[in-house]
């Protein structure tokens, strides 16, 4: 054998030995979260993110993110590597417009394409906008408008979502004028259904429209389970955030009924209507935002269950199904306030598990943001086992609250904890004239609503009256007690 075919066999054997050795993907890790049988650990996958909204795997071993403000980038699963592939200038952001619904195609190799939803404005008209864009190397580029339908500062949704049919399934919310969502001429509040180059699919529920279902308010997750069920999560008013579960021409009753069909007015227009309940709902709210089924047996507690992440919340709610998938049976609670508000979730190919924080948003929590927030968060298994805080726990049985943990469970993600509000949106309440001012006016305001402040009619009148002497007799505040027979007397 030549020296120089020695060398050969030398320099090939050293690049395989390199090949079969490169370091593994080294990321920060935050937490180790025990189950029942498994231990998962938490790391950053990116971070230093303005708002990530939408969170979406391809079958190249991408993650998808669409920030809010209009930004979207690729990252690489295997190296954490992060490209910015698209810059959206005409994105309006305020409040909750922005880019929102994002979906990939689930053939990427051979249809290359991203579909985007997102908010502009054009001197007072607010429209919400579908796109399909396709890939061209590190970029996204040639838009196709898919179509456009009216927007709003807020109520936009929005989700999209491919079905093992091949079609796509954009949430839609009602943007504030909630007669839409029962209106049959508006695709606001609805889910809609289209083909790919965003035509008409002929078996719709009527083949003229657009129209999977209707009588949504705001819808902020949308999913399919491996047996081809679609679930949404859905914004409540004051009561009953939902998750439902979706059927063809189906009605989900609002603004007629919120969640369950457990009052009057509710009864009689169900059954003149057939709608729908949810099959899970929440008082006091959560706001559920992005879900996704998880179908894998990596985690094998979680195998068949909904993963849901909330804002008000601030958690990861593990929603375990029945068989069938009809059901919700069970709920676990992770991660409560520790990492902040939480947008979106998604499975990644080998089973572990991607979140978004949402602490640079509109609306941020006392404490929050973090240090290089807003994150992508990574859960995975671990070998490592140690003792953690972090183990999934069962929510509470209900308890007597009073006044301040009802007040932080209804009022203070709009009002804040502190009651300062948010400037030009929620007023502050401390130093407030009509909090400190006749009880009447207030009693009356909070039980009946008025513009966006929602009724809570629903409380007792002992948790209203708790609620309105706690914020009359804090903050500097310094006004009289409001009694149950006070409000009692204002219904």
């Amino acid at each position: 054998m030549t020296r120089t075919l020695l060398a050969l066999l030398f320099c090939l054997a050293y690049l395989s030995s390199c090949t079969r050795e490169q370091p593994k993907l080294s990321l920060q890790q935050l937490d180790i979260v025990r189950l029942q049988q498994s231990w998962l650990k938490v790391e950053v996958l990116s971070d230093s993110m303005i708002v990530p909204w939408d969170l979406e795997t391809d079958s190249q071993g991408f993650l998808w993110v669409a920030e809010q403000e209009g930004k979207v980038s690729r990252i690489n699963l295997s190296t954490a590597e992060k490209k910015v592939m698209l810059v959206i200038s005409d994105v309006w952001q305020q409040r909750t417009s922005g880019l929102l619904g994002m979906a990939v195609h689930p053939d990427f190799a051979n249809n290359p394409f991203v579909y985007l939803n997102y908010t502009v404005k054009k001197d007072s008209l607010i429209s919400s906008r579908l796109f399909r864009y396709k890939l061209d190397k590190d970029s996204l580029t040639d838009p196709i408008l898919l179509l456009e339908i009216e927007g709003g500062t807020s109520h936009n949704g929005s989700r999209l979502a491919f079905g093992p049919d091949g079609k796509i399934y954009w949430a839609t919310g009602d943007t504030h004028d909630f007669t839409y969502a029962q209106n049959s001429e508006k695709l606001n509040g609805k889910i809609l259904r289209m083909n790919p180059d965003g035509s008409i699919p002929s078996d719709n529920p009527d083949p003229g429209s657009l129209v999977w279902a209707k009588g949504f308010r705001n819808m902020q997750g949308l999913t399919f389970s491996d047996s081809g069920l679609l679930y949404t999560s859905e914004h409540g008013d004051a009561i009953e955030d939902e998750v439902n579960l979706i059927i063809a021409g189906g009605n989900y009753g609002w603004p007629i009924i919120e969640g369950m069909h457990d009052l009057d007015p509710e009864k009689v227009f169900a059954g003149e209507n057939q709608t729908i309940e949810p099959i899970r709902s929440w008082t006091p709210v959560i706001a559920p935002a992005g879900i996704a089924f998880y179908g894998e047996k990596t985690i094998p507690e979680w195998t068949n269950t909904l993963l849901l992440t909330t804002l008000k919340g601030k958690s990861l709610r593990i929603l375990q199904l029945s068989q069938d998938g009809k059901t919700i049976l069970d709920e676990e609670i992770l991660f409560e306030n520790h990492y902040g508000r939480l947008r979106d979730v998604t499975v990644g190919p080998k089973g572990e598990i991607y979140l978004s924080t949402s602490n640079k948003d509109w609306n941020p929590q006392p404490g929050f943001p973090l240090p290089g927030d807003d994150k992508i968060l990574k859960i995975s298994l671990t070998d490592q086992v140690v003792p953690s805080p972090l183990e999934a726990i069962k929510p509470a049985e209900p308890l007597t609250l009073n006044g301040e943990q009802l007040y932080l469970n209804y009022c203070a993600s709009c009002h804040k904890a502190n009651g300062t509000g948010l400037s030009e949106v929620f007023p502050t309440l401390a130093g407030s004239t009509l909090v400190k001012g006749n009880v009447n006016p207030l009693i009356q305001l909070v039980l009946k609503g008025k513009n966006q402040m929602p009724a809570f009619g629903f409380l007792s009148n002992r948790e209203a009256a708790e609620i309105l002497t706690y914020i009359r007799q804090n903050w500097g505040n310094q006004a009289s007690e409001i009694t149950s027979a006070q409000v009692e007397e204002n219904r």
